[in-house]
């Protein structure tokens, strides 16, 4: 099921499974990718949510039965009017069915003449545990039509189609974007690529490269992780961009072997240096020569040298 599920989210999304390398020596290309374990504590927060998600539906779903059970049971008993005439306000009918308390206040006390006149405390909001909670939607949905419970419930039954259907896809989306992680370095560029539904490139010039560090955090230590950051010339420098800003460092996120790769940037970074090699980019086709103009003489003797030549030619055939 994933496969087929992998085909339609990458035929709908139109995301490419592989990058192009960046420049540089086919023989010297690398590829690495986010460790294993990373992969493994996405798909935690993956199932810790799903569970979330699952204890709503059956805590709602357990509530409505109880309050569609009560609301019936109440409406044979006493199909009269819900709101007696008396309930001036929601909060004088919520404190009527035991789901509000009435604050408490120091006593009245007698008002000075020519003295502004104090106001009453208002209600304090408190639901009196599980038994008010259900009984303030019990109370709720007696106002309602007929009708409305067989809406609520198609409602309710849409929704866990929903959720049994986004499982797959969330669960394939999930893992597609630990499998579309691609950082590739050769021996003059690197290349990163991360996302799924917003697909990012980074490629990255040993000619600008600056600073390699690695950075790891207490969940990563762990696990064992790291971030192996790159930073190129620019980077934080100009005005109204910050340190570290995303167009100028690229991030090698959650890998394995963060101190391998560090070292092999270093690596070739300092050899692309000794080499003395440019930009790729500043790399174009030579520059044309301007050849100076042929005189009429020399185009003259040009002509009896080939004449001669022919001629020379005849008589040896």
């Amino acid at each position: 099921m994933y496969a087929r599920c992998r085909s339609l989210v990458l035929h709908w999304l139109r995301v490419p499974l592989e990058p192009h390398p960046p420049f540089g020596d086919p023989a010297s290309l690398r590829i690495f990718r986010a460790a294993r374990s990373y992969y493994r504590l996405q798909l935690l927060g993956w199932g810790l949510g799903q569970l979330v998600a699952l204890a709503g539906i059956v805590f709602w779903l357990v509530l409505f039965l109880q309050v569609e059970d009560a609301v019936r049971q109440r409406r044979l008993i006493h199909p009269g009017p819900v709101m007696p005439a008396s309930t001036k306000s929601f909060a004088d009918f919520a404190q009527r069915i035991g789901t509000v308390e009435k604050a408490t206040g120091p006593a009245p006390t007698q008002i000075a003449p020519g003295a502004a006149p104090t106001r009453k405390p208002a209600p304090r909001v408190r639901i009196n545990g599980w038994a008010g909670f259900r009984q303030l939607f019990i109370e709720l949905a007696l106002w309602l039509p007929p009708w409305a419970f067989p809406m609520l419930w198609a409602l309710k039954l849409i929704g866990i189609g929903f959720y049994l259907v986004q499982i797959p896809l969330t669960y394939t989306i999930r893992r597609l974007d630990f499998e579309l992680h691609w950082y590739i370095v050769t021996d003059r560029s690197l290349r990163i690529r991360t996302g799924l539904v917003r697909l990012q490139e980074t490629t990255m010039s040993f000619a600008n490269l600056q600073q390699v560090e690695v950075k790891q955090g207490p969940v990563q230590r762990v696990l064992g992780l790291a971030d192996v950051h790159v930073q190129s010339a620019g980077g934080g420098d100009q005005p109204g961009k910050q340190a570290g800003d995303p167009l100028h460092t690229g991030v090698f996120h959650s890998v394995g072997n963060a101190n391998e790769i560090r070292d092999l940037i270093l690596e070739r970074l300092r050899r692309f240096r000794q080499a003395g090699l440019g930009d790729p980019d500043d790399h174009g086709p030579p520059p044309a020569v301007a050849l100076p103009a042929a005189s009429g003489e020399a185009l003259a003797a040009a002509r009896r040298l080939l004449t001669e030549a022919r001629a020379l030619r005849s008589a040896l055939s």
